[in-house]
């Protein structure tokens, strides 16, 4: 269940990390919030196959389904959507990448995990879950 009467947005979304460990996030169109590339669920879709579609569309990147592992799945307050609760399903994706922003992509940013953290800018998803659970234990 989400916030009590709050509608449920379900998308999937990937983690890329470049050499020096810093990760890709995006911030779209009309939005103040920096977020992992991903995207809404369409009917029938699993939650891999909308992230290789929704990476496809927003960065021109093109990832196969095997290439991705299963972070986790989260519940958040959605960044752009008040009162909703985003439940996501995060895979992490493993090589170098060569992003272009495009679709509803306004900009593209690499950053810390630090960064993140301490970036009121950044999504409550990646903020709040995605870094501490790339975080080793």
């Amino acid at each position: 269940m989400g916030p009590v009467g709050g509608p449920v947005i379900t998308v999937a979304a990937v983690v890329f990390r470049d050499a020096e460990g810093r990760m890709l996030t995006v911030r779209k169109n009309g939005t103040e919030k920096f977020m992992l590339p991903g995207g809404k669920l369409e009917p029938g879709e699993s939650a891999a196959q909308a992230a290789v579609r929704e990476v496809a569309e927003e960065l021109g990147v093109r990832l196969r389904l095997e290439e991705l592992a299963l972070l986790g799945e989260f519940d958040s307050d959605a960044a752009n959507e008040p009162g909703h609760l985003l439940r996501s399903t995060v895979f992490t994706w493993t090589g170098e990448v060569s992003p272009d922003a495009a679709a509803e992509i306004a900009e593209l940013r690499w950053a810390s995990l630090a960064e993140i953290v301490e970036g009121a800018q950044f999504a409550p998803l990646t903020r709040e879950h995605v870094v501490p659970a790339l975080q080793p234990s």
